[in-house]
């Protein structure tokens, strides 16, 4: 019999965590990755007990996951801080990500049977029913989740686990830079046609085309990085600077 949730993380929309300091750990993820948690800012205990209702022990334990994700620096014996942003990692994550969603796409494409073709169509589909957001608002809080799994889905059957958590740490890594962009500068409006690009990426994994599905995913996760680098140019040295002088 399938064991229940955690009341705590039912009340929280935290599907599937069976322990506190599995709630505790995607709690602080998605704050930081939404840069609800700002990059250098300091991760008390006392002060997260306060604001997340939880124990030391469970927060402990999420925020060393959260340093293995490198999300999370641990400071010797002075504790932990959200991770600092810098240029080069900016680049240097979407490079990692491009070249490993790259091969998981390939062998995806490769290894997809039928139901991995029906995944990427629904997937594609609830993503296109989602509003975009201008910003990391309600809208966001439901386009994310659906954009996300659309890319999830893209890679799905390359048969590889440890391709699969790669992917989705560096995920999880530019993620931050773009809602710390949309959060400090929200765009008028996007300069690109987003459901085109996930349309034409969903259209050519399905007809088998790899070299044209891995050129579109290039490009698109290229113009994810151009929208962030001019935060992470004009303010990525700052915050770098300012969290080391804590």
């Amino acid at each position: 019999m399938k064991r229940a949730a955690l009341p705590l993380a039912e009340e929280e929309g935290i599907e599937g965590a069976r322990t506190l300091g599995e709630v505790a750990y995607r709690r602080l993820r998605a704050d930081i990755v939404m840069a609800r948690l700002e990059p250098g800012k300091p991760l008390r205990f006392d002060a997260l007990k306060t604001q997340y209702g939880l124990g030391v022990s469970p927060l402990r334990e999420a925020l060393s996951r959260l340093v293995e994700d490198k999300l999370v620096t641990a400071i010797g014996q002075r504790g932990f801080r959200v991770a600092p942003i810098s240029p080069d990692e900016a680049s240097e994550v979407t490079k990692l990500r491009q070249k490993l969603e790259v091969d998981a796409l390939r062998l995806s494409i490769a290894n997809g049977d039928e139901r991995w073709e029906a995944e990427l169509v629904a997937s594609f589909h609830r993503l296109s029913k989602a509003p975009e957001p201008r910003a990391v608002d309600g809208a966001a809080q439901e386009w994310e989740p659906r954009h996300r799994a659309f890319h999830e889905a893209l890679i799905s059957a390359c048969g590889s686990p440890w391709l699969l958590k790669f992917v989705s740490m560096l995920t999880d890594q530019l993620e931050r830079y773009r809602y710390l962009r949309v959060r400090r500068t929200p765009p008028k409006s996007w300069m690109r046609d987003l459901p085109r690009e996930h349309r034409e990426m969903m259209e050519a994994a399905l007809a088998r085309d790899a070299d044209r599905a891995c050129e579109l995913l290039v490009s698109h996760l290229a113009q994810t990085a151009q929208f962030i680098s001019a935060l992470t140019a004009a303010d990525g040295a700052a915050v770098a600077a300012q969290a080391g002088g804590r």
